[in-house]
């Protein structure tokens, strides 16, 4: 095992919210496949060593075909998923040979250069890290019936973001243990915390958008203009 970064960049769903034949990780912004501008931050990062893209079993020749045709040279497998996103995290970190890991969403293509390192200095002082962003909303608890049960404080709620950084081994332990125990989180920071581990957050921006409904590939093709008049 090598000493440093590498990063698992997960795109095997089929993104049924978004309501197009097309998986969303594959649709087009600005000329370009989502799941491409994404792999394509993380290899422009001169720390990140290595890559792995997990992906649907039918997309993993196309994807090859991409990272040929964009080279992206630090992708060093591409792989079929599983059936739950956890299963292909899994599948994705026995891939790597870093000593640390990033887990990051392949429909997040906006997430910048400086988030990125964020996080990965606070894993490093903390010993894992997640991206996220102060709730900008009241949240409000509510039962099946509709009827609101509570309001949690604000100040303590965070909309959590990837990409999450962790040391490989911890976080194959936490999969393991997971698996084991019948556990099904919704991140890998949660399986982290299912075996003890604590995990820092590392403040990001409200523009990481995660594209999942037509109403964020809206807002995505906007912000795609938007980055190319600027050049930023």
């Amino acid at each position: 095992m090598t000493t440093g970064f590498g990063a698992v960049i997960v795109a095997a769903g089929k993104g049924s919210r978004m309501g197009t034949r097309e998986s969303k990780q594959f649709l087009h912004i600005g000329g370009k496949p989502i799941v491409v501008q994404t792999m394509d931050i993380f290899n422009r990062l001169p720390w990140i060593q290595q890559i792995v893209l997990v992906t649907g079993r039918d997309d993993v020749e196309r994807c090859e075909a991409w990272i040929s045709a964009y080279g992206l040279d630090k992708v060093s497998a591409v792989i079929p998923g599983g059936r739950e996103r956890q299963e292909s995290v899994y599948l994705g970190i026995k891939q790597m040979h870093t000593e640390w890991v990033m887990i990051h969403d392949g429909v997040r293509p906006f997430v910048t250069t400086e988030e990125i390192t964020t996080c990965r200095d606070t894993a490093v002082s903390e010993g894992a890290a997640v991206l996220a962003v102060p709730v900008k909303d009241t949240i409000k608890q509510v039962n099946g019936q509709g009827l609101i049960t509570g309001t949690p404080d604000r100040q303590s709620l965070w909309a959590v973001h990837t990409p999450q950084a962790f040391r490989l081994s911890e976080l194959m332990r936490a999969h393991e243990t997971a698996q084991q125990d019948g556990f099904a989180a919704t991140d890998d920071a949660m399986l982290l915390e299912h075996i003890g581990l604590p995990v820092a957050v590392a403040e990001g921006k409200y523009s990481n958008i995660k594209i999942t409904t037509p109403e964020d590939l809206e807002y995505a093709a906007f912000m795609g203009r938007n980055k190319e008049e600027t050049g930023s």
